[in-house]
């Protein structure tokens, strides 16, 4: 699935330059569930990022697939992000005015010309329901627990079948039930689906539900 070769980020911070990964070789294989676990400002973030073709190395090649994400252009980025990899995070980012099923259909947006209007009122709905959520399809936000919000945000990360779901703290902002079930959740979905996932977190009990465990520091990456 992944393919990451002396993959270097630097950052100009000020008057110097900062260093996020440092030559990083890496391959995830397609379906595997993979932790990813090390201090603050060690390069989760920055590796997620490019695992999600949401920013270019500025050193080496991220392939997936088939292509390098370090050489296509914007408007192919953009295209992955929407069609291959979805994307879940600690903070909702539900839109407030909007029942369940409405934020998971804004998955589709800049793809109406694609799905009609009735299929995407279906897919978001089954997506709910595969999370669990069948009965709350037209509550708002402020009407769901943290949990359930979490859930309408895998529903909306997953509405479109991806083949990645990356996952950035999703059980950061839960208490302890709350964050089994979501576990739960991604799990089941990750064996239904044959889906490759990607979790930064700094929970030791989700980074052991994993398949593979990894550990950043200093923007160098290892196997634990």
């Amino acid at each position: 699935m992944y393919q990451l070769s002396g993959v270097g980020k630097t950052y100009a911070q000020k008057n110097k330059k900062v260093t996020a990964l440092a030559g990083v070789d890496l391959e995830i294989p397609t379906g595997q569930l993979v932790a990813i676990q090390g201090p603050t400002g060690g390069g989760k973030s920055t590796l997620l990022q490019m695992l999600g073709a949401l920013d270019r190395p500025t050193s080496g090649s991220v392939v997936l697939g088939d292509r390098d994400i370090a050489e296509l252009g914007d408007g192919a980025l953009t295209e992955i992000r929407a069609s291959e990899i979805g994307f879940v995070f600690q903070s909702f980012n539900l839109i407030p005015t909007l029942t369940a099923r409405e934020n998971v259909e804004t998955a589709f947006a800049g793809s109406l010309a694609r799905s009609s209007r009735d299929e995407i009122t279906r897919s978001a709905t089954a997506a709910l329901e595969s999370v669990g959520l069948g009965e709350r399809l037209e509550h708002l936000p402020a009407e769901l627990s943290g949990g359930q919000q979490q859930r309408v945000a895998i529903a909306r990360a997953l509405v479109k079948n991806p083949k990645v779901l990356l996952a950035d703290e999703p059980t950061g902002a839960l208490d302890e039930g709350t964050r089994d079930e979501i576990i739960s959740i991604i799990e089941g979905q990750w064996k239904d689906r044959g889906l490759t996932v990607v979790i930064v977190t700094h929970d030791s009990w989700v980074a052991r539900r994993a398949e593979r465990r990894l550990h950043i520091k200093n923007g160098q990456v290892r196997d634990i």
